[in-house]
């Protein structure tokens, strides 16, 4: 909760001091009773919401789903240097962007095996082929399930867990060597 005086935000565990110059440490917030800050003037106010910033901008309206042509003030297409339409990227590409860093990072840890392969012919471990596939799978599945989500709310629940603490998306597959 956060707190008023006179329409003025007070900061919890900071020390304050009153229109009559009374000053209050730090603590006292937090030790004084419900009914000693009111007679002091002081009102509980609820937090501002906090909004999950990968689907909602800081107001809470919910952020575009799909890539939009970028414009100008006067509502003509943006073009870049080269001509191109410049492109706003909506939330499901930005979200399939990431899932390919993410398995770009968890397969990079087994390339060693690749570059081994090519260079000597040395065969790549059966679980560590296994491993890849999976992260591959994993990935274009995820993709999927971004894609199919119709609204912000179908994107947030993905995102999200059971009620048994599992997670909504498909995961990825377990490191064989951790």
């Amino acid at each position: 909760m956060a707190f008023t005086l006179n329409g003025n935000p007070l900061a919890v565990d900071v020390a304050f001091k009153t229109s009559d110059g009374t000053q209050y440490p730090a603590n006292w917030l937090r030790l004084a009773t419900v009914e000693e800050k009111t007679d002091l003037g002081i009102a509980e106010v609820a937090d501002a919401p906090v909004y999950d910033s990968r689907f909602y901008s800081g107001d809470g309206s919910a952020k575009a789903l799909d890539d939009i042509n970028a414009t100008d003030e006067n509502g003509d297409l943006l073009k870049d240097e080269n001509g191109n339409q410049v492109v706003t990227l909506g939330v499901k590409s930005t979200l399939k962007a990431q899932e390919k860093v993410t398995a770009g990072s968890l397969l990079a840890k087994y390339d060693w095996y690749v570059v081994r392969k090519a260079e000597k012919s040395t065969a790549i471990p059966t679980a560590i082929t296994t491993y890849r596939d999976g992260v591959r799978t994993a990935c274009n599945t995820r993709e999927t399930e971004i894609d199919a989500c119709a609204d912000t709310a179908a994107l947030v629940t993905l995102y999200g867990t059971k009620d048994d603490g599992t997670p909504n998306m498909t995961q990825y597959p377990e490191d064989p060597n951790s």
